[in-house]
């Protein structure tokens, strides 16, 4: 699976993973086919808006049959990237790091945990996962000696600049940023970043409610 020349909406890009979790979902219920209209049900998605977001991969549906849920599925693996794999270090164990390395569901994705990294003594040399924790001055050598895709980090926005640089030089290819500031690098072109902030998910689920109690003191009324 190419990839297409045209540049994807990011909105679309955020929608793949929700289509590969639906569709693994459906794999998992021996579920065979889906129209777009059945699978728009399940996704709170229009059946419209799936069939366009589709089509800018190459549309994978047949008309009167819909798609093929294993076809799919692993189309979508591909235009991801989890059919290649993803190896990955994690920098900062404290409790968000800690939580991130006992995660699961990164391995059955193939995003591998190969590395964690910290710069407080009384961690180094402990395990979480099996892999046990280094120091973060010994970052360089360690990404010298390892292929490493992806760094996670939960880090202290304090010292985010510094790592990120530093993982950069050493030709990492995407940054996880958890560090609760946007974290942008002068290689773009060569460094992928995601920036996450759980906070905003939270007050976004804020609104919700209250957008929620709104309407319900309108129909009471």
């Amino acid at each position: 699976m190419a990839l297409p020349e045209k540049k994807v909406s990011l909105v679309v890009i955020r929608r793949l993973p929700r289509y590969y979790r639906y569709l693994g979902e459906l794999l998992a219920q021996d579920i065979k086919r889906i129209s777009s209209k059945e699978l728009s049900k399940k996704m709170n998605v229009t059946a419209s808006q799936i069939r366009q977001d589709l089509n800018c991969f190459g549309g994978f549906g047949q008309q009167g049959y819909g798609y093929n849920v294993e076809y799919l599925y692993k189309e979508i693996s591909q235009i991801l990237g989890l059919d290649v794999g993803y190896s990955t270090i994690i920098i900062g164990c404290g409790h968000l790091g800690h939580a991130l390395a006992n995660h699961g569901g990164f391995e059955r994705r193939r995003f591998h945990l190969v590395g964690l990294f910290d710069n407080n003594p009384a961690k180094i040399g402990q395990e979480i996962s099996g892999v046990e924790i280094t120091d973060t001055n010994l970052l360089e050598d360690f990404i010298a000696k390892t292929k490493v895709d992806i760094a996670i980090l939960a880090l202290p926005k304090e010292g985010i600049l510094d790592i990120s640089n530093r993982l950069v030089d050493c030709g990492i290819k995407g940054l996880w940023n958890f560090s609760a500031v946007d974290l942008e690098v002068q290689e773009k072109g060569k460094v992928a970043v995601e920036n996450v902030h759980l906070s905003d998910s939270l007050m976004t689920l804020a609104y919700k409610i209250q957008e929620r109690e709104h309407h319900k003191n309108l129909t009471e009324e």
